[in-house]
């Protein structure tokens, strides 16, 4: 006689009270179904007992994984914008940088420009990431209205710098120089602004008496304090700002203590997003097994194979949806490999 015991996938969102639960339901069942199959068989079927067992996959989805407040405020304001007015909206650059959702503005008749040239009439958003000075100048026409997206974050570094670069301060900003947000605050700095992206490009720096330093909202933690610590060397007088946002320290921690505790980790989002970029670079360092895709489509049967514990993660501008979409691709490939792979261990009479 083969027994069979069929254990549902379930998703488990750090839920330790559900996930006990199911464990106790399982271990009854298997009791149960033990109990039946060495009781109700003869001599001859006896030596023939195999219990095959389909693992329990957990699907862990890291705390804090998708849309961020500033990426949430944009995109409400945008989607009350297009309720409110039948004319023209653009963003000025992606509003979010995630192919799904772009597209999905574009169906709703919401386009994004590169320049202020690119549009004559209209609304244009100013997406989250902020905009230079000198790019709201050019979009300031009587037949362009504006209606600024810009993070509440990053506002606050944008006047910072504004307030740095107005004391005569030589201002240095870590971040990544080709990042919308990090070309906008270049705008703030009246000419007395620099990006430096890794350690490298400090210790080449010159000496100094004095700079301020601060963070692209999105920085990766551990790269703006080596910064600092090589910028200490080379300046009597250093001021540091801390900018980057709770919301991405916060997403950044929860991604890390996941990939300790999982098998295989996928960060899915936009990969031109700098923040779910970071994600997965500080989740690869831990966890040789993390991938990284676009869309929950491109989950393939080998990025999950042998794994007892997966785990998601999204960053700021990945839709919870996208999320979900995961999961149910996982589960679909594990209900597969399960019903190919099954593994038998006879049971003792």
């Amino acid at each position: 006689m083969v027994l069979k015991i069929f254990c549902k996938l379930h998703l488990h969102q750090n839920n330790p009270a559900s996930a006990r639960i199911l464990f106790i339901i399982f271990v009854v069942k298997l009791i149960f179904y033990l109990y039946l199959g060495l009781t109700k068989t003869d001599e001859n079927d006896r030596l023939s007992h195999h219990l095959i067992l389909i693992a329990i996959m957990d699907i862990i989805i890291a705390q804090n994984s998708g849309f961020c407040y500033g990426v949430r405020r944009a995109l409400r304001l945008v989607e009350n914008l297009r309720t409110k007015f039948s004319g023209p909206i653009y963003t000025l650059g992606e509003l979010i940088h995630n192919p799904q959702i772009i597209n999905y503005l574009e169906q709703k008749g919401v386009h994004s420009i590169s320049s202020p040239e690119d549009v004559d009439k209209g609304i244009v958003v100013i997406r989250s990431h902020g905009a230079a000075p000198e790019v709201l100048a050019k979009l300031d026409r009587p037949s362009i209205t504006i209606k600024d997206a810009t993070c509440p974050h990053v506002k606050k570094i944008q006047n910072l710098v504004k307030e740095l670069s107005l004391s005569n301060e030589e201002v240095l900003i870590c971040g990544n120089a080709r990042h919308p947000e990090t070309q906008g605050l270049l705008g703030y700095c009246h000419s007395k602004g620099l990006v430096i992206e890794n350690i490298d490009e400090a210790r080449h720096l010159p000496p100094a008496k004095k700079r301020a330093v601060l963070a692209q909202s999105t920085q990766d933690l551990e790269i703006f304090q080596q910064v600092v610590a090589a910028l200490l060397e080379k300046t009597n007088h250093l001021q540091v700002y801390n900018t980057i946002c709770n919301s991405t320290l916060t997403r950044q921690k929860s991604t890390t203590t996941l990939a300790k505790k999982v098998d295989v980790l996928i960060i899915i989002g936009g990969r031109n997003s700098s923040n779910t970029n970071k994600l997965f670079l500080q989740a690869k360092k831990i966890l040789p097994r993390t991938y990284f895709v676009e869309y929950p489509q491109e989950i393939t049967s080998s990025m999950i194979k042998n794994a007892r514990r997966v785990g998601l993660s999204g960053g700021a501008s990945t839709p919870p949806e996208a999320l979900m979409e995961a999961v149910a691709v996982i589960k679909k490939i594990d209900q597969a490999q399960q019903s190919n792979q099954q593994k038998v261990t006879p049971c003792q009479s």
